[in-house]
């Protein structure tokens, strides 16, 4: 960056979709050749993509992460999450429980149920790990301007406060989400570094609740139907089909509103995260991605896709019926025949999906967002110096194995 410390610089996305579209099909059907293996290096090169992309003020970000890092740190998290929920099932078996294909008493649906959530809790911890992780390899394998990115190793003191920030919001009911959503986030933003300088998360987190209105609004209109739809459940005839239709409608406005709230609210408490955050003094940053906008994108995109695989499937299973009948009529045996073709159609189908996911929602999304970014004072930059080497530990081995954080 050459501007100077008065100047702001405004962020462009400049990836196209034919190379990227190019770029997914091949990773997918190597992916598939190599029966998953690949999909380490497949990452790999999308984020190089992506990254060089990004253009802030004619310099660009730099992604040097490796497949093989990646799936090393894949197989040591596999050893240990085998090791962790066996010894998790060994402690339920322990205590009288364990796993019932086809519960046929009471007790045994309770105990099912009971092994199930226990289980999950389990794992939630080593989600909530593996998020951090993730974080911190991408940061670690990032650099602008030469200069490496970088975060603290402190995983599982962001464990226990994300544990304890969850449980408080459901205990409130959500009102407490404000208060989850910005001190997470100035944990993980107070431990990252741009070479040797810190970035730092001001702000309030009372200041997130003006991007909570939405979701507000929702929850008064369900909160309002709630009576009418007691009497629905609590009452027949002409007074229950009266109240029914007043309740579901309004039950539906109020589910529309407040999903529609939980984006709105995603969307501005990144707003305000970002213009509150700073790196080297004075070097501030805004972004101001539009909640219709993302919602617009994942709509036409969902459609796009939709009816695109509809019509690959209808296409390919056409063609796979027809090999399938040819080659029954001259004898072959069309049963095993028939499965590898199948497989192979749905394979390819799942590779295809999953290109335009990533071309259709997953980019444009990024690029609206990196669209409206400006960087100012970009010249304090002249002050970082270069950090140490972070060999990465696990790799996001275990966000690979818990499939966290799983679009780019």
């Amino acid at each position: 960056m050459t501007e100077t410390s008065s100047s702001a610089v405004s962020a462009r996305y400049t990836g196209l979709k034919g190379p990227l579209f190019r770029l997914a099909i091949v990773n997918g059907f190597l992916t598939i050749l190599t029966l998953g293996i690949y999909r380490f290096w497949a990452k790999t090169r999308v984020r190089k993509f992506i990254w060089s992309s990004v253009d802030l003020g004619g310099d660009r970000p730099e992604y040097t992460g490796t497949g093989l890092e990646k799936f090393l740190g894949f197989l040591v998290a596999v050893v240990v999450l085998a090791v962790y929920l066996g010894l998790i099932q060994i402690l339920l078996f322990y205590f009288g429980l364990h796993f019932v294909f086809e519960p046929q008493t009471e007790a045994e649906i309770v105990m099912q149920g009971a092994v199930f959530y226990i289980s999950l809790f389990a794992v939630l911890p080593l989600i909530l790990f593996a998020r951090y992780r993730s974080r911190r390899y991408l940061m670690a394998r990032t650099r602008f301007l030469g200069i490496r990115f970088g975060m603290e190793k402190n995983a599982w003191g962001y464990v226990w406060r994300a544990l304890a920030h969850g449980a408080l919001t459901v205990a409130t009911l959500g009102i407490l989400l404000p208060r989850q959503t910005f001190w997470l986030e100035k944990y993980k933003t107070d431990r990252t570094w741009y070479g040797d300088q810190p970035f730092v998360q001001g702000g309030k987190w009372t200041g997130l609740y003006r991007a909570m209105r939405h979701l507000f609004i929702g929850a008064a209109i369900l909160f309002a139907a709630a009576p009418a739809i007691a009497i629905v459940m609590t009452m027949q005839g002409k007074s229950g089909e009266s109240a029914a239709t007043v309740a579901v409608p309004v039950a539906l406005v109020g589910g529309l509103w407040a999903v529609f709230g939980y984006l709105y609210y995603r969307v501005h408490s990144f707003r305000y995260l970002t213009a509150h955050k700073s790196l080297v003094g004075d070097m501030a940053f805004r972004a101001e991605p539009r909640t219709g906008r993302i919602i617009g994108i994942y709509l036409i995109g969902a459609l796009l896709v939709g009816a695109i695989v509809a019509v690959a499937f209808a296409f390919a299973f056409g063609v796979a019926g027809a090999t399938i009948a040819s080659a029954g009529s001259s004898g072959a045996a069309p049963g095993i025949l028939g499965v590898v073709v199948i497989a192979l159609v749905y394979l390819g189908i799942l590779t295809l999906a999953g290109a335009l996911i990533l071309v259709f929602i997953v980019q444009p999304v990024f690029a609206h967002i990196v669209g409206t970014l400006t960087i100012f004072n970009p010249g304090a930059l002249a002050e970082v110096r270069q950090r140490a080497y972070d060999a990465g530990a696990d790799a996001e081995g275990f966000a690979d194995a818990l499939d966290v954080g799983g679009a780019i």
